[in-house]
């Protein structure tokens, strides 16, 4: 009996033995300095290494935020101002796991909203949308949905503040909406085409980019100021709608063929709203308005109809539509179909080779994948003539 017991014993220690011995190790996940070590990891690497973790690298954001997250991004979440636009220029938005509120309804006034809004509307809803780059993600659903890194247009807090409450990766990628694709959109381009390993889309991005600028300055740079026609742009779209005195200095789709703008102006940057009666001193030879807010702009029509019809541009019936292209940060698309349609009525001789639906088709699908365009005309974007005082 004693030496039964004595054998029980030894075969239990011995099967305890074994099984310690064969109980994985776990391994911590490798971080790298550089998005460049990351990128020399093996395959063979990140299988040793992963261990039950995933292997990780780092990625320096607009911000300057180094943020490690997996080497291989599969899923994202994008939230903030003119982040799902960026992915969908990037042709990744398969890679979105969940949806804000705004980019899920239907809403032309984002470029990218009718090529995604439909795939969006059987998403998860993890964040409201929109905003002025503050964090107004959903946290709880976002935790849920479960994305690799969360690609965010929000202020450096923001974007800490979200990560901190998440435990998910935050890079932010926000850019500012002045200009026509300035260098905070190029930054925050690259930054989202390394994080989900799209970098040669990006670059062909920007390069597209560069290419139509350069087209549309060498058109006009050599045009003397006296030989140009003076030109205002109203209504101009900013934080909401805006009336016939809403106007841009420097404005982008003006700036970029070298317009004679009325508005612009040492003493203002940007956005400013403009008296009635500095409009009629300079008294443009054409005006721009944006077709949205033309209910506001026919108010105060029937309000003050001398104004209106005391106006140059408007006695000789030149007042076109400049649809609007900031909404949620940028549309570059709109932006830049916006620069040529003003070129052609601006500079008819210099642009006399451009039919601008054509070019819009070809601008809409480089970026997009698709023509929106019967997308954007229904939604009240079009070009064309506008008549004061008719709804």
């Amino acid at each position: 009996m004693k030496r039964a017991i004595i054998i029980i014993l030894s075969v239990m220690a011995l099967t305890t033995l074994i099984a310690c011995a064969a109980e994985p190790q776990s391994t911590p996940s490798p971080t790298y300095e550089t998005p460049a070590e990351a990128a020399e990891i093996t395959a063979e690497q990140v299988e040793t290494h992963a261990g039950p973790d995933v292997a990780t690298r780092i990625i320096t954001d607009v911000w300057g935020r180094e943020v490690e997250i997996p080497v291989n991004v599969e899923t994202i979440v994008t939230l903030g101002p003119g982040a799902t636009r960026i992915a969908t220029y990037l042709n990744v938005t398969n890679m979105i796991i969940g949806a804000e509120t705004q980019t899920a309804n239907f809403n032309v006034l984002m470029d990218f909203n009718p090529v995604v809004h439909e795939q969006f509307s059987t998403l998860p809803i993890v964040g409201r949308g929109g905003g002025g780059g503050e964090n107004n993600a959903y946290v709880e659903e976002l935790v849920l949905a479960s994305p690799n890194v969360v690609l965010a247009a929000f202020t450096a807090e923001a974007a800490d503040e979200l990560q901190a409450q998440s435990n998910i990766p935050v890079v932010a990628v926000r850019y500012i909406s002045t200009g026509l694709a300035n260098e905070t959109f190029f930054a925050a381009m690259r930054v989202f085409g390394e994080v989900v390993g799209a970098e040669k889309r990006a670059e062909e991005v920007l390069s597209f980019i560069e290419t139509l600028r350069a087209d549309l300055h060498n058109r006009t740079v050599d045009v003397p100021d006296d030989d140009k026609l003076h030109v205002y742009s109203g209504a101009v779209t900013f934080a909401g709608q805006r009336g016939f005195g809403g106007t841009y200095s420097n404005f982008g789709p003006l700036a970029v063929i070298n317009a004679l703008n009325v508005a612009d102006t040492a003493l203002e940057e940007g956005f400013y709203e403009v008296d009635f009666e500095q409009i009629l001193m300079w008294n443009p030879d054409v005006i721009f308005l944006d077709p949205g807010n033309m209910s506001l702009v026919n108010a105060e029509y029937e309000t003050n109809p001398v104004f209106f019809r005391s106006l140059y541009a408007v006695q000789q019936g030149r007042v076109y539509t400049l649809p609007a292209f900031n909404f949620s940060a940028t549309n570059v698309t709109y932006a830049l179909m916006n620069a040529y349609f003003a070129g052609t009525i601006l500079f008819p001789e210099q642009f006399a080779d451009i039919d601008i639906s054509e070019k819009s088709a070809e601008i809409l699908t480089f970026f997009l994948g698709v023509d929106t365009r019967d997308a954007m005309t229904e939604g009240g974007l079009f070009f064309g003539t506008i008549t004061l005082g008719e709804q």
